[in-house]
């Protein structure tokens, strides 16, 4: 199984088969998509109130923890009658977010609980019939439908590169990796089983989609990787942050450990809130089904996907260990860094309220990628195996508006106006139903929704496609490749078609394994995305967010060589075809295919490309040229900066325009002056009394652009409250 496919428990939306059909005819459901009340989570439903509420709310206490009372009469005396219930807000009120946060409204978000005796949809119509009320829905149950089937890998299978085309030292795993660099000197490896050799392009007999097995991999039909490596010497950057919405990292897998985001302000697990943000011990991430701070992956059901999900990104390149990855840095040179957003864990469930809390912490806490690979069933998956699915962006944001205000926070209020990117980008998987659209959260307009390739481009034989399909990247197909042999047992035939990446040991005893799936597509276009940022933060340039999707987009490589051909009619013509294993029946079932132009303009902008995003990024018409931000100090204290951050320059100097609010002066002095120069290092700017003045910052040496103005703040207020 492929893809995290969300289901609504007791059946809403089927659990995802082990057993494949194609279905290249749009299928309508037979019924409306609207939930039936078995997917509710019982004794709970959430609600906004109306904005003109928000201090009569605060004033009954409710940021601070649940309550029995609102402060609303109304509401009150509404709930008065509901057996047992109690008031949660949602999101947890933060100091150094709340400005934000409150013109979102996310402050207005409560969960009412309530005797699971209670009929969920008749506590939703009687507080939906309230003036006061603006939004109430019931909390859907979430559960992973995905099988967890991983096929280990023999880590004796690394051994000493020699990839024809040249290999950096210590890319022990690379050779496996025909997504990061599909290189045709390596295809010995494969080791195609002598009985499909030759031309068998006849079908149902010998089911091919080339004339020979060996072009089911086609040199350079991969996401630019070599190009990267060899050209632009670059590997990720450290202040780019991912936040993995998944089961829970392995946090001390020795190809990631190194990337880890890090917040240093907490202890882990602690019971105490150490830095204000509402999280608990959250050193590495959280718990969000436990609400915890302490991050499992190895519970019972636990498979091991978000883990390979994050060694696509970030595994440590270059390192003697295992894999490469995209954006996961060297040893030398850190990547991004990785944060665990638990929303599985095991065989238990979750809900959209965790769901909702683990989105917006990630735009809290510094993430800028959304990593999700994960979603709903598509609308127009066959319902009698997959059951049905959202299929509308309306019916999707009336059935589930807690994720859309959550990820629309994140799409919006992510980043800085002071780094690469203001807004996030959030990834999604597009689905594996063989649906000729993709299912939501992916398909909301503002979402990145991946569909999956082969090792030739062509359509993996699983992958939703269609409408509000954004793009493609490698998600393996192991169906396709079955012909491909790996230790001659029919569980691992055609492993080597899909994807090689980390996994916990107690799936694989090595640490690594192969995955296939949206799922496995997903991370890598999060991986381009994180990698695209920190390029933009190396050469000090700032985007939208939307500007940043359409660089992402426009960097595609089409699904052919040419790329005046947009209809992708060299790859995209006559049929496709696969083997279907029934492991149940032991049984190999041929004669499985579907035709390739039917995918034709539908698998997005086209296939993920790192080498062609970094060269749009560098051109000279990409992005705004970074700011140095505004300084916020407490009168009599001090705060640092880096100016290497945010300009490009060899030295800086800084000159402020009223010394008697604030001076200036090189990092580790012990006061400062009205200004400074030629400084290589950080900066540090010295609180005198309260007041606002502008600030000159000038960069020379090397690449230096533009003097810039700025504002410095000083105030007796604490560092993080609102003023900040």
């Amino acid at each position: 199984m492929k893809y995290l496919n969300i289901f609504l428990l007791a059946g809403a939306m089927a659990v995802m088969s082990c057993t494949k059909e194609v279905f290249n005819e749009t299928v309508q459901p037979s019924a409306p998509s609207t939930m039936p009340e078995e997917a509710y989570l019982p004794g709970e439903v959430i609600v906004k109130f109306d904005a003109s509420l928000s201090d009569l709310l605060d004033e009954a206490g409710l940021s601070r923890g649940p309550a029995t009372r609102s402060g609303v009469s109304t509401v009150d005396e509404l709930l008065d009658v509901i057996d047992g219930y109690r008031l949660e807000r949602v999101f947890p009120e933060v100091k150094a977010t709340s400005a934000q946060s409150r013109e979102a409204g996310m402050h207005l978000w409560y969960v009412v609980h309530f005797s699971e005796d209670e009929d969920v949809n008749d506590v939703v119509a009687k507080l939906s019939a309230l003036g006061e009320v603006s939004a109430a829905a019931p909390v859907l149950t979430i559960k992973k439908a995905y099988d967890g089937k991983v096929i280990p890998f023999d880590a004796s299978k690394f051994g000493p590169a020699t990839r024809a085309a040249g290999d950096k030292e210590g890319q022990a795993g690379l050779r496996w990796q025909w997504n990061l660099v599909n290189d045709p000197a390596e295809t010995a490896k494969y080791r195609i089983n002598p009985e499909f050799e030759g031309d068998h392009t006849g079908f149902p007999d010998y089911p091919y989609g080339g004339s020979t097995a060996s072009e089911k991999f086609v040199p350079g039909y991969d996401i630019g990787m070599k190009t990267v490596w060899d050209e632009k010497e670059f590997y990720g950057d450290p202040s780019i942050v991912v936040a993995v919405l998944d089961e829970g990292l392995c946090l001390t897998h020795p190809d990631l450990k190194a990337n880890l985001w890090v917040n240093e302000d907490e202890i882990y697990g602690s019971n105490e809130d150490k830095d204000g943000n509402g999280y608990a011990g959250d050193m590495y991430g959280y718990d969000f089904i436990h609400g915890k701070g302490t991050i499992s992956w190895d519970s019972y059901g636990d498979t091991g996907h978000g883990t390979h999900c994050a060694g696509i990104i970030a595994a440590v390149n270059n390192n003697n260990e295992g894999i490469n990855s995209i954006a996961g840095g060297t040893p030398d040179a850190p990547g991004v860094k990785i944060m665990s957003c638990q929303i599985f864990s095991g065989n238990e469930a979750s809900n959209t309220v965790d769901l909702a809390r683990a989105i917006k912490y990630a735009a809290d806490n510094g993430a800028v990628v959304l990593q999700c690979s994960f979603g709903y069933t598509s609308g127009t998956a066959n319902p009698y195996e997959y059951g049905t699915g959202f299929r509308t962006e309306e019916e999707w944001a009336e059935g589930s508006p807690l994720e859309k205000v959550a990820l629309d926070y994140f799409i919006h209020n992510a980043g800085s106006e002071n780094g690469p990117i203001k807004g996030g980008i959030a990834v999604f998987a597009s689905g594996n139903e063989y649906a000729p659209s993709a299912g939501f959260p992916g398909a909301y307009e503002d979402c990145v929704s991946v569909a999956a390739v082969a090792g030739d481009f062509t359509p993996s034989t699983f992958t939703n496609y269609g409408d509000m399909t954004k793009i493609s990247a490698p998600g393996g197909d192991q169906d396709y490749y079955y012909d491909y042999l790996e230790d001659g047992e029919n569980e691992t035939r055609g492993a080597v078609g899909c994807i090689l990446s980390t996994v916990p040991t107690h799936v694989s005893t090595s640490g690594y394994g192969y995955m296939e799936g949206t799922s496995m597509a997903c991370p890598h276009v999060s991986g381009v995305a994180a990698l695209g940022l920190s390029y933009a933060a190396k050469l000090h340039k700032h985007f939208t967010a939307d500007e940043f999707k359409e660089l992402l987009y426009a960097s595609c490589k089409y699904l052919t060589d040419d790329p005046d051909d947009q209809t992708n009619e060299t790859i995209l013509s006559g049929y496709k075809f696969y083997y279907k294993w029934h492991v149940d029946a032991s049984q190999l079932i041929h004669g499985r295919r579907f035709q390739l132009s039917s995918y034709r303009n539908k698998m997005g902008a086209g296939v993920v490309n790192a080498a062609n995003l970094l060269d749009l990024i560098e051109g000279n018409k990409a992005g705004t040229p970074m700011q140095f931000p505004n300084v916020y100090v407490q009168s009599a204290s001090q705060v640092t900066y880096d100016p290497s951050a945010y300009l490009a320059g060899d030295s800086f100097s800084v000159t402020i325009d009223d010394p008697s609010i604030a001076t200036v002066g090189e990092a580790g002095a012990a006061s400062g002056s009205a200004s400074v120069s030629g400084v290589s290092g950080k900066i540090t700017f010295f609180g005198l009394k309260n007041g606002s003045t502008t600030a000159t910052i000038t960069p020379s040496g090397s690449g230096a652009g533009a003097a810039q103005t700025f504002t410095i703040t000083v105030s007796l207020e604490e560092s993080g409250s609102d003023w900040l």
